[in-house]
């Protein structure tokens, strides 16, 4: 497609979530990730099997495959909608199947399955060397399960981000009112408490988002914020990296 006729194209999709740039310099019109440099992600994925979970449009899918990975399978489930979309406007896997055809990447190479994240075993969807898990930890019922399960089907590296509470905690007042001491403490919101998103369920420390790695079977692990004093809750955002050293 020409340049004009992907921008039109987009533009028929009530929402996007992902800025991905496409063929002609066109980039969709959503807003995350807010700093890709900021996840830590390697520039050189060449002929690695990466499970994207929680793929939504898939910046992460495609930026795998740009940087070299030999498969990538994006798994999302759709369940939340952020907390705020209509179910309409929210079109599953159309916008992700609009980009992938127009980056010209087969099914073959790049996957996509509807399910669970919870349901991501071995038995379902093989195993991977790389594993993201962008923007769904702290909207699971179940988070410790969750990584056990993405952990049980990783043979090297995970990569997590997730809200934090280091800057910020509703039930102590806010900004400046976190956990800054390196407490491994992690939040319940039965409601929406945090960011009036009911979807919110958990949000960790960055030290607990770190221990979790751990406790999942990883040998060591690396963490750090998107933003050193965040001022808006949307830059209230940690990153872990755990990896398993060879044998």
């Amino acid at each position: 497609m020409a340049t004009i006729d992907l921008q039109a194209e987009a533009a028929k999709f009530p929402f996007w979530y992902h800025k991905i740039e496409l063929p002609g310099g066109f980039v969709t019109p959503g807003w995350a990730p807010l700093d890709p440099d900021s996840y830590g992600v390697p520039q050189d994925l060449t002929g690695k099997r990466v499970l994207d979970v929680g793929a939504w449009d898939g910046y992460w899918t495609f930026e795998a495959l740009k940087r070299g990975a030999s498969e990538v399978v994006a798994i999302d489930d759709f369940s939340d909608y952020l907390g705020t979309l209509e179910e309409k406007d929210r079109r599953a896997w159309e916008t992700f199947d609009f980009c992938r055809e127009s980056l010209g990447y087969s099914e073959d190479r790049c996957k996509r399955i509807e399910m669970s994240v919870y349901e991501a075993t071995e038995d379902r969807i093989g195993r991977f060397d790389v594993v993201f898990c962008f923007g769904t930890l702290y909207h699971l019922r179940y988070p410790l399960l969750a990584l056990d399960v993405l952990a049980s089907v990783c043979d090297e590296r995970m990569f997590i981000e997730s809200a934090i509470l280091d800057d910020f905690s509703p039930y102590r007042g806010g900004f400046g009112h976190g956990y800054s001491g390196a407490q491994p403490v992690m939040e319940f919101y039965p409601t929406s408490e945090y960011g009036n998103n009911p979807t919110n369920w958990w949000v960790p420390s960055l030290a607990c988002l770190g221990m979790m790695t751990i406790a999942i079977g990883f040998d060591d692990c690396q963490v750090w914020k998107l933003t050193d004093q965040p001022q808006h809750l949307a830059h209230c955002r940690g990153f872990a990296h755990a990896w398993r050293n060879a044998a």
